[in-house]
């Protein structure tokens, strides 16, 4: 369907009148924690009798129970879902009659900021919904986190988020990119960040929502995604929640056995550590958009690609756009509840986050602070060599270069814990570039496939990842 006015965006009150005046979009609203904004919204616009089947706001726990059953935490997607399909389903067996009618269940379970202010304003909401009277319901759910600090201008933009969710299943569903960036309109990052979000059914079979994390992150409407080994879409702050997680950042253009190499001696180390419960312990890979970009642009195969691989070996993986670590850190924290996070990087990325310039000039205390946000938490970074090709010298804490007034700052760390070196690496594989071998995937070179993991070979060989060419058979 094509939305009117196309040369303007459309205002909250306008799509839920739009809505309202369909005669054939007809559903349910059950909204918990934050009243009923988004239902509200469309009894405002005016002729909402042709699109309102029905209001809830179980508000009280054990009614919130007897309609959807028991259940342990009330803000979370299991709750959600459980309230999308009985909204649904009743609407549906109820009005079975409407013959035409395109039925919808919106709902939503959030939790707004407290009076007291001590808590994160945020919530789930979703909608299932048919785009033809006699098609199967598709699904679309969301994650937000709440920035406003204000409970009534937390509902307000829960309010315009809910109406701009209802219309853009209805009226944007041919445009994917259209579709994630209306859900802002008349809202901004400062007010709500969507950090999840997942559009299935059959009607959206085509939809990759692998990628549709990627344009979260790309549009600015988060700031990292995070999916799983099955490649489904996860909510970092239940993935993570309390874990002690252990993060490997990279290009993995492919993955090569240097990759796992930090990875199995990282973890190996990270165990020993007394305040580490090897069954919490959760393995991220992590990519940035800058890792992503070539010339600016972000090629969305070879995003694919690499994602394909990474959940192979089975990983969660999670796209950020936090280029410093300290910021990267900062986020995580927010889940481990001051449990021991790790960190395994590359001598030469160490280098980087010792170089005293300009890319902290956006913080208040500068290197400094960046430092104690990247330190001050419960964290260790494990730091692997490089070797030298010629000498075959290895770099490591040890013999690291550093600036003299950077030397008091970077013993301090290493004395007590906070940096250092991984041990027992092979030192066989440190010749392995990734830039290397994915030249030679391209050019049809030999002897790549020793460089990989044999799944990494495989999977390379069998998809045709990375623009693969094989290896031209000699003729005798």
């Amino acid at each position: 369907m094509d939305s009117p006015a196309a040369f303007r965006t459309l205002t909250t009150k306008e799509k839920a009148l739009r809505i309202n005046l369909d005669t054939s979009i007809y559903g349910t609203f059950s909204e918990i924690g934050a009243g009923q904004e988004v239902a509200a919204n469309f009894f405002k616009a005016g002729g909402s009798s042709g699109t309102i089947a029905q209001t809830l706001s179980a508000y009280d726990m054990q009614i919130s129970d007897s309609l959807y059953g028991e259940c342990d935490r009330y803000v979370c997607e299991p709750r959600l879902t459980t309230m999308l399909k009985h909204e649904f389903d009743h609407v549906t067996e109820k009005l079975k009659d409407r013959e035409d009618s395109l039925f919808f269940a919106f709902c939503d379970t959030v939790e707004a900021i407290n009076y007291h202010k001590t808590n994160q304003g945020h919530g789930w909401l979703g909608i299932r919904f048919m785009l033809r009277p006699d098609g199967s319901p598709n699904e679309c759910v969301l994650h937000i986190e709440m920035k406003d600090n204000d409970p009534v201008l937390q509902q307000h933009a829960i309010g315009v988020l809910g109406v701009n969710l209802v219309y853009a299943c209805f009226f944007h569903n041919d445009n994917t990119d259209k579709f994630l960036e209306s859900l802002m309109d008349d809202l901004s990052r400062d007010r709500i960040t969507i950090d999840m979000f997942r559009l299935t059914g059959p009607d959206f079979e085509d939809v990759d929502n692998r990628l549709m994390s990627l344009r979260l992150v790309k549009k600015g409407m988060t700031e990292a995604a995070l999916f799983g080994p099955d490649g489904n879409v996860l909510q970092a702050s239940e993935a993570l929640y309390k874990k002690n997680i252990l993060l490997l950042r990279g290009r993995f253009r492919p993955v090569t056995h240097v990759n796992l190499d930090m990875l199995g001696k990282g973890l190996d180390m990270f165990i020993e550590e007394e305040d580490v419960d090897i069954a919490n312990v959760c393995l991220l890979f992590e990519l940035t958009l800058k890792d992503l970009s070539a010339e600016g642009e972000i090629d969305e195969k070879d995003f694919l690609d690499r994602v394909d691989i990474l959940c192979s070996l089975g990983h969660r993986v999670m796209i950020s756009n936090y280029q410093k670590y300290y910021k990267l850190v900062w986020y995580m924290s927010r889940f481990t509840r001051k449990r021991k996070m790790g960190l395994i990087l590359g001598i030469d990325n160490l280098a980087k986050i010792f170089q005293d310039n300009d890319q902290y000039h956006l913080l208040e205390g500068g290197f400094l602070e960046s430092f104690g946000i990247l330190f001050g938490r419960n964290i260790k970074l494990m730091v692997y060599p490089s070797q030298n090709p010629q000498t075959r010298e290895l770099t490591t804490i040890d013999n690291f270069p550093i600036e003299d007034k950077m030397a008091g700052l970077f013993n301090y760390l290493t004395e007590n814990g906070k940096l250092s070196d991984i041990h027992d690496v092979n030192t066989n594989l440190l010749h392995i570039f990734s830039d290397n071998v994915l030249y030679m995937i391209r050019h049809g070179e030999p002897g790549w496939e020793e460089m990989v993991p044999p799944i990494v070979a495989d999977i390379i060989k069998r998809k045709r990842l990375f623009e693969y060419k094989p290896v031209p058979e000699i003729v005798s």
